[in-house]
């Protein structure tokens, strides 16, 4: 089997494409997916260069990639959810990476089927991303019709399906992303747009949840909420993650507003959502580009130069 792999943190050259590597078994409950389309995550540059390794030690060789689609290929004799020859759509075990590679196992529980209205390569950008955007929005906090939302980091691959989703609840988005973006995310349904290098936070009024994906300037964030709004840090600031982290755990002690954090690991149910909602138009998948997978090294290099719109898809 071929797989990305990195032996030690560095840039982005230390990742490469293994050949010959063992086909993890299929236990009882788990299904064998031949990918078809596999994304790379913008949060997996950090983890990558060891700027995490505080909070998110990784263990040699260590694999990338969250989100897959793809058919089964093999099936556990206690699966129930899925068949071979099903074209289902995924993610990895929750904490774990290993989605760019020719196959992957997983749990039953981490696969639904795939939407049928659009291709592998655009699909795979939404599972991990998408799913994080809809439990934000509607699990730890309900968005509701006529409230004001604030999407910080708006162009990547969560802030596009935030923008998109909340738009679809009724929401007036405000949407911060770079000045290369903000008509296109129009587009996409943001009310407005504003560019985050040169627009004042402490202007653009006040908000019932703010969606962070950037990390940094949590407290000037939170500082925008209606009282009993709620902030969403779904980012932590690569160079101080710790700090990040405390500050998140500190700030939830004031019930003053909320601060509604969580760790992506979405249910089957929040897949096939996701799913029913791409396949009614409410939410399109945004990709950066399709790159095969000996392309990895280019990928992470335009990870690190920014500017990506939602996410970079790689095939096998």
């Amino acid at each position: 089997m071929r797989a990305v792999r990195y032996e030690r943190y560095g840039g982005p050259e230390v990742l490469a494409v293994a050949d010959g590597l063992p086909t993890p078994p299929v236990g009882a409950a788990d299904v064998r997916v031949e990918v078809a389309a596999a994304a790379v995550g913008g949060g997996e540059a950090p983890i990558r260069a060891g700027r995490l390794r505080r909070v998110l030690r990784q263990r040699f060789p260590a694999g990338t990639g969250v989100d897959f689609v793809g058919t089964v290929v093999q099936t556990g004799p206690a699966v129930t959810r899925a068949g071979v020859g099903d074209a289902v759509w995924g993610v990895m075990p929750h904490g774990t990476f290993g989605a760019l590679a020719e196959s992957v196992v997983v749990p039953q529980e981490r696969v639904a089927a795939a939407p049928r209205s659009v291709p592998a390569h655009e699909a795979a950008a939404l599972p991990s991303s998408g799913t994080t955007a809809l439990h934000a929005l509607t699990r730890r906090v309900r968005l509701e019709r006529g409230q004001r939302l604030l999407v910080r980091g708006a162009a990547g691959g969560v802030g596009v399906v935030a923008v998109q989703l909340g738009a679809s609840l009724g929401a007036h988005v405000t949407a911060l992303a770079g000045a290369d973006h903000l008509s296109w995310l129009g587009g996409l349904g943001a009310a407005e747009a504003f560019d985050h290098r040169t627009t004042d936070l402490g202007g653009l009024g006040r908000f019932d949840v703010v969606l962070d994906l950037v990390g940094t300037r949590l407290s000037e964030l939170r500082g925008l909420l209606v009282r009993g709004g709620a902030l969403v840090p779904l980012a932590l600031d690569p160079a101080r993650p710790v700090r990040s982290a405390l500050w998140t755990a500190a700030a939830g002690l004031d019930r003053r507003t909320r601060i509604a954090a969580f760790s992506n690991d979405p249910s089957p149910r929040e897949l096939e959502e996701l799913a029913e909602l791409v396949d009614r138009g409410a939410v399109a998948p945004v990709v950066a580009a399709v790159l095969e997978m000996d392309d990895v090294v280019r990928a992470h290099r335009m990870l690190e130069r920014g500017g990506v719109r939602g996410k970079i898809v790689l095939t096998p």
